[in-house]
């Protein structure tokens, strides 16, 4: 189906525009460089028009979360539906068109981008040069921005984790952050959002001076959580009639075949585990592309396995020192993420999208194990370098 890709719009000028505030705003927020966060905008904007047009010629699941948000025949659920009823704001409520919706949505991905680039840059600050370089030139992988700029689960799904890396950093400071964070990955995979909640109970309930009454409080609230989440998961994954292990088994393997048909699909369900792992972390390969899309995510591909060598080489030689973050709870929730995610998903494609809801969490933990950390000579005189190490040490 055509859609009006006109950048003479009324809409598209708006939202384009307000993009630029909305750059200003978190820049601040995140403590980022204003050039810096324009030029993530502009680019990570440029593959928003990049979708766009390849959804006018390919079609898509973006044309079709517009085109049902303009007409609503479904009962509010949260998934697909819910990103119906989302975009139906912008579609139906504000009369934007189909290239005005995907910069509104390009928005929430950008914000993510930010987000995980600030992050980054606070994990390697004292770092070495080298490294430094990588963390700033790894937010321009081609996969990030491309599937996060476009109307669908996949730009909510990555300001979420986003946001929760953020939130990581200074996870007692920050941790109101997952509030919004959480709701909105319920919105659009409710559950990642379950994991989401595990992942930060265990973490809340590992901490040794945390006191029992705020121990007790956190206890209460997620056993409430999941008695209303657990059973809405349940429903959207099709788990409920999981009773035994032989369900079980029988439920993954019948995930694992669904959308084998086309050219990413990969029988992922036969495989061990480990090597499920790292075929949803880092396939396809550049000799299994057949289209362009599969090119530029093999691309990126290998710069992810160079990442993860390096980082895992960090991990074994404990080159790494904490800044802050609880690194815990980023392990819980990214491996948990990952564990089932790989063992429920045959579709390369799909694993091509879905994979950015916790990738950049790893990537995290894995660039923070290279290299060493500089050593700070503590002999400051200067009354502003004092003042420099002591902004540095409250961001």
């Amino acid at each position: 189906m055509a859609y009006d890709l006109s950048l003479l719009d009324v809409g598209v000028i708006v939202v384009f525009l307000f993009g630029i505030i909305v750059a200003r705003l978190i820049s601040i927020y995140f403590q980022a460089n204003f050039t810096r966060v324009i030029v993530l905008y502009i680019w990570h904007t440029s593959f928003c028009f990049l979708y766009a047009w390849f959804i006018t010629q390919y079609g898509g699941d973006a044309g079709g979360n517009y085109q049902n948000s303009l007409s609503l025949r479904l009962p509010f659920m949260l998934g697909t539906a819910g990103v119906y009823y989302f975009t139906s704001i912008f579609s139906s409520g504000l009369g934007l068109s189909f290239l005005a919706t995907s910069l509104v949505y390009n928005i929430f991905g950008f914000i993510g981008l930010v987000a995980f680039d600030s992050s980054l840059h606070f994990i390697v600050q004292d770092k070495k040069r080298t490294v430094r370089q990588l963390a700033e030139l790894i937010v321009f992988l081609p996969s990030i921005s491309f599937w996060s700029s476009a109307i669908g689960k996949d730009a909510l799904a990555f300001l979420s984790v986003s946001l929760v890396l953020w939130a990581s950093l200074k996870l007692k400071k920050r941790i109101w952050i997952i509030i919004p964070a959480t709701l909105i990955m319920l919105l659009v995979r409710p559950h990642i959002a379950g994991i989401l909640i595990i992942s930060l109970s265990i973490t809340i309930f590992w901490q040794r001076n945390i006191s029992p009454l705020f121990r007790f409080a956190i206890g209460v609230i997620t056993i409430i959580t999941c008695f209303y989440l657990v059973p809405i998961a349940i429903t959207y994954s099709s788990a409920e009639n999981i009773l035994s292990s032989k369900d079980l088994k029988k439920y993954i393997h019948q995930r694992a075949s669904y959308n084998m048909e086309g050219e990413g699909s990969v029988n992922i369900s036969k495989l061990p585990v480990l090597l499920q792992v790292g075929t949803y972390l880092f396939r396809p390969l550049p000799f299994e592309a057949r289209k362009f899309t599969f090119l530029a995510a093999s691309l990126d591909n290998l710069v992810l396995i160079y990442l993860f060598i390096a980082g895992i080489n960090g991990i074994i030689k404990k080159r790494y020192q904490s800044r802050g973050e609880n690194r815990l709870f980023l392990w819980l929730y990214s491996l948990m993420t990952l564990l089932i995610l790989s063992t429920t998903t045959a579709n390369l494609g799909i694993s091509m999208r879905q994979k950015w809801m916790f990738t950049p969490v790893l990537i995290l933990l894995m660039i923070s194990s290279i290299g060493k950390r500089q050593i700070v000579s503590h002999k400051l005189t200067s009354p502003a370098a004092k003042n420099g190490l002591a902004y540095l040490e409250k961001t």
